[in-house]
């Protein structure tokens, strides 16, 4: 009888502690609510276990909660190791990283990238999808600024309405932080501009007071982010901004229209977004870009005179730097 016991004790250690498992990319789909012979069997059904008992032996042993998921395998395992991933919800996800600045266009593309569909199927689900930010911009034609940049991680077979859903909900979460609630178009737009203009945090309330004692002069705010933008939604971007690109009457052309753009022309970040709420008080009507600057910062000036300036130190340090 003891040999009898001490073989079956055996044969269960080797069905839990022997590695078995597939040698290549294997998905197992687990629902919510599976119950746990579920589970083991289908482990065993897409030969990530050897033994459905094996599994079930280990989860009478362990105890605790299994978390639903997708799950990932592409090597043999023991069943103790299979176990513990499912135990702690180490559930297969894809990364999607959004950056601060970042245009429906740029997500589009990472997402493309990622296997979320094609660049037009986000750029048309989003489209669809206005209503999610309808009770605090419902003149948005797009979602073009409430895809919080951040970094996402996505179930394998998420949908576009799922990701969309899901940064916007993050925008949510920031502008309840913020207390954003009033003006949100105008502000986000703002928003928008000051994070494609800077990347300096420093800096972002001083843009954003640049441009908001343009407006308040009813001056022109002549920011090239806002022109790329309108030709990108027509589709004549080249890849670098022209003189010619200037002349051309898009609705986002702010060196021909006067005030803000129609919307935001990208997705800012909290520093942007709290620069808008809060710009900086100051005289300042222009500004050298720190993107363009060699110095790495960007040059304030409250007349055209000393702008002028500032243009042609940028143009010499430009001429120096690329002497080196």
């Amino acid at each position: 009888m003891f040999l009898v016991v001490l073989g079956a004790a055996g044969a269960a250690a080797w069905l839990v502690f022997t590695p078995f498992g597939p040698e290549s990319e294997t998905f197992v789909e687990l629902p919510p609510g599976s119950s746990t012979i579920y589970i083991s069997q289908q482990l065993e059904s897409a030969g990530v276990v050897r033994s459905s008992f094996a599994f079930l032996l280990v989860r009478w042993l362990k105890r605790g909660s299994l978390r639903a998921g997708e799950y990932r395998f592409d090597h043999p395992a023991a069943v103790t190791e299979v176990y513990a991933r499912i135990a702690r919800g180490d559930v297969y996800t894809k990364t999607v990283i959004v950056p601060e600045g970042a245009s429906i266009f740029d997500i589009a593309a990472r997402l493309e990238q990622a296997g979320f569909g094609t660049r037009q199927q986000f750029l048309s689900e989003q489209a669809r999808q206005t209503a999610l930010v309808a009770d605090f911009d419902p003149r948005a034609r797009s979602l073009e600024g409430y895809l919080f940049p951040d970094t996402y991680r996505f179930a394998r077979k998420a949908t576009l309405a799922q990701i969309t859903a899901t940064m916007v909900r993050r925008f949510r979460q920031v502008a309840a932080q913020l207390g954003l609630k009033e003006n949100v178009h105008e502000l986000v737009t703002m928003a928008s501009l000051v994070e494609r203009e800077t990347a300096v945090d420093a800096e972002r309330p001083l843009v954003a007071s640049v441009f908001s004692n343009r407006i308040a002069r009813h001056m022109p705010l002549m920011t090239d982010p806002s022109v790329i933008y309108g030709l990108e939604l027509n589709g004549q971007w080249r890849g670098s901004i022209y003189q010619s690109d200037l002349s051309r009457d898009t609705p986002y052309n702010t060196y021909l229209h006067p005030g803000l753009p129609p919307g935001p022309v990208a997705n800012p970040g909290l520093r942007s977004l709290r620069a808008a709420l809060e710009p900086a008080q100051t005289d300042y009507l222009y500004f050298v870009a720190a993107g363009a600057n060699p110095q790495g910062h960007s040059l304030f000036s409250t007349s055209l005179e000393e702008h002028a300036r500032n243009v042609a130190g940028y143009r010499h340090a430009l001429k120096k730097a690329g002497a080196r």
